[in-house]
Formats: structure tokens, sequence, C-alpha cells
């Protein structure tokens, strides 16, 4: 069965941080396209950033320079360093998958995030 389990969210002020994780169970998590989605309230979810398989890394123009993601592959965990906050940041934040070793895909249950003072 997979499972991917976010953690980290939580009430942080503006110019704040915070790191999410994502643990993944249930297939190879080095042949798994990671990425991190985003949904705010009345709002369509957005790509926030992806990690590839081998690392290479893409993020949405509002969190470049803000927003890292990285992965570990002996942890089967991927993560997000979210510094600056704004409060536009505040969503629900979903972990998702996408296999490269054959067609399927996994969402996280999310894990809200919200920035306010």
């Amino acid at each position: 069965q997979v499972q991917l389990v976010e953690s980290g969210g939580g009430l942080v002020p503006p110019g704040g941080s915070l790191r999410l994780s994502c643990e993944a169970s249930g297939f190879t998590f080095a042949s798994g396209a990671m990425s991190w989605y985003r949904q705010a309230p009345g709002k369509e979810r957005e790509l926030v950033a992806r990690i590839g398989i081998y690392g290479s890394t893409n993020y949405a123009e509002s969190v470049k320079g803000r927003f890292t993601i990285s992965r570990d592959n002996a942890k089967n965990t991927v993560y997000l360093q979210m510094n600056s906050l704004k409060p536009e940041d505040t969503a629900v934040y979903y972990c998702f998958a996408r296999r490269v070793d054959r067609p399927m895909d996994y969402w996280g249950q999310g894990t809200q995030v919200t920035v306010s003072p």
C-alpha cells in the first residue's frame, strides 16, 4: 500500500520559516519524481516545486529564491524548506509522487500552512 505522509505544517508569522516533510512508503522512492503542490481556499491546486529522480529542480515563480525542495532517498523523504513566508503562501500543501518505472501517481493527504501575524 502506497502512502505519502506530510508533516511540518502550522501557523507562522510573515517572514518566518517552515520545513515540510513527506515520507513515502509502498514504492521505490528513488524511482519517483516528487513534487509539492498547494491549494488555497477558492483557488485551484498549483505546483510549487518539483525534484526529479536525479535531483533536478523546478519552482513556481512565486516561490523562487524563498523555497527549496530536496530529497533523501535513504529516508524515502522529500522536503520543502520555506523561508520568508508571506500571507499569500497560506494553503494546504500536498506531496505528489510520479513514478518513472510505471505510469502511477500518488497524492498525500495534505498539511495546512498558515502565514499570519
